[in-house]
């Protein structure tokens, strides 16, 4: 079994959330979802709008998703990778670079965001930020 592994905030679930999760599963035969805590999203100065339980359920509803963990620092990656013996990393294409690091331990892609829509569009259009 093929099993990838993704990280993200997933607040306001959109459809260029569920684009990268299809696309990510497409990559292997079991997705894990690493979602940022509600304390480490302080930390990375983001303020969500749902929960972590919220955003959860959000992302354990998605067909595409076998499992989601929490996500509670950085240095974590390299943890979850051995942990879960995962054998590929997908991202969005904004991260480009920024987790080569993980070739070490697994493959790394990074996918081509929905150009259109992201969470901050939809915060800043609804004067959320």
């Amino acid at each position: 079994m093929k099993r990838i592994i993704t990280y993200g905030t997933f607040d306001l679930l959109h459809y260029g959330h569920i684009n990268l999760l299809k696309r990510a599963k497409k990559q292997g035969d079991y997705l894990i979802v690493a979602l940022s805590s509600d304390e480490f999203n302080e930390m990375k100065g983001k303020k969500c709008y749902f929960s972590f339980e919220e955003r959860k359920k959000l992302l354990e509803s998605i067909r595409y998703v076998d499992l989601v963990i929490e996500e509670t620092n950085w240095e974590q990656k390299i943890h979850d990778a051995k942990e879960y013996r995962v054998e590929k990393l997908v991202m969005g294409n904004d991260w480009e670079g920024k987790f080569d690091y993980m070739k070490e331990y697994c493959e790394v892609v990074y996918l081509p965001r929905t150009p259109e829509i992201s969470t901050t569009k939809i915060k800043n259009e609804l004067k959320l930020t």
